[in-house]
């Protein structure tokens, strides 16, 4: 592992998604309603223990992090949701690009994926049930963090923070290229083609997760190395994505509308379906400790979508 760090706390804040969700939360609730069906008996079970207010709902919290990043106590966490990278360059590096804005190392997206993974592993797989960690916290941001990955603006360029300081139109709306992607694409995506139901959105993204990239689902949750978790290729994917498609033809003050939306509703779609892929494939690692890689695997060779839980 890269990093290793324990941030002690006294306490837990869960705050549920209400009925309608709000700004950037229906990304981060897409990526863990679709883990939450890929996951094992084992790894389910493990979720439930750790989430007993939400009932083992994981999409239920998966936007805490955002949520209490702007109070004063857990202000240390706002940098870990993002890794920026040097401008123009389109490629990631850990050693490079894994640190906070004072220099600190492995304070980023990939490093806090990197902690929490490890925090889960050792806390909930030991021998006695002393640990140091809160693994409740280490979960949810773990869901969050490998949600966050996969957006591409989350690994982007320094000096626009992340396309935030790019302002632009989304259709007559005017905002700023960060928010398109975090929430303007799903929302429209959602009004255009999903009669405004999130849950319709999902269930379609399953669908192609089943037929159109029913091949790719096995590399996709497969990690080369022999780490529970792989993030560094992850982000490689989204500074390319972001290069290639949320910057291109999104200078400052232009305005985006149907053949912007048209042709990066896919990248987002499938970005989704694999940031929850992932995730499921981490919590699998985690909590089912003793299966075998193949059998891991296999599980997303046939994938059969579970009921999502209400």
């Amino acid at each position: 592992m890269k990093v290793w760090w324990i941030k002690p706390t006294l306490s837990i804040l869960i705050l549920f998604i209400p009925a309608t969700l709000g700004w950037g939360k229906e990304g981060h609730y897409a990526t863990c309603k679709i883990a939450q069906s890929l996951l094992t008996e084992e790894a389910t079970k493990a979720v439930k223990e750790l989430l007993p207010e939400s009932e083992g709902n994981l999409s239920a919290v998966c936007s805490w992090p955002d949520e209490i990043k702007w109070m004063n106590k857990w202000r240390w966490t706002s940098e870990l949701h993002y890794v920026d990278t040097p401008d123009f360059r389109c490629n990631y590096d850990y050693d490079r690009d894994c640190h906070d804005s004072s220099g600190v190392k492995d304070r980023c997206v990939t490093g806090a994926i990197y902690n929490y993974t490890e925090q889960l592993v050792t806390g909930y797989n030991a021998s006695n049930s002393v640990t140091n960690y809160n693994l409740t916290e280490a979960l949810m941001f773990l869901s969050h963090y490998i949600g966050d990955v996969h957006q591409p603006l989350h690994v982007s360029f320094t000096t626009d923070e992340g396309g935030n300081t790019i302002t632009v139109r989304w259709y007559k709306r005017k905002t700023n290229l960060h928010h398109v992607w975090d929430s303007d694409i799903i929302e429209s995506a959602m009004k255009t083609f999903y009669d405004k139901d999130l849950n319709v959105m999902i269930s379609a993204i399953e669908k192609n997760m089943t037929t159109t990239w029913s091949n790719d689902i096995s590399s996709w949750a497969n990690c080369t190395s022999a780490e529970e978790v792989c993030p560094d290729p992850w982000a490689s994917e989204s500074i390319k994505c972001s290069c290639n498609y949320a910057y291109r033809n999104a200078t400052p003050g232009s305005t985006l509308g149907d053949e912007y939306f048209l042709s990066r509703l896919p990248v987002v779609e499938m970005r989704l379906a694999q940031g929850g892929v992932r995730l499921a494939a981490t919590l699998n690692q985690i909590f089912t400790p003793y299966a075998s890689v193949s059998q891991k695997l296999a599980y997303f060779g046939n994938i059969q979508p579970k009921p999502h839980m209400t």
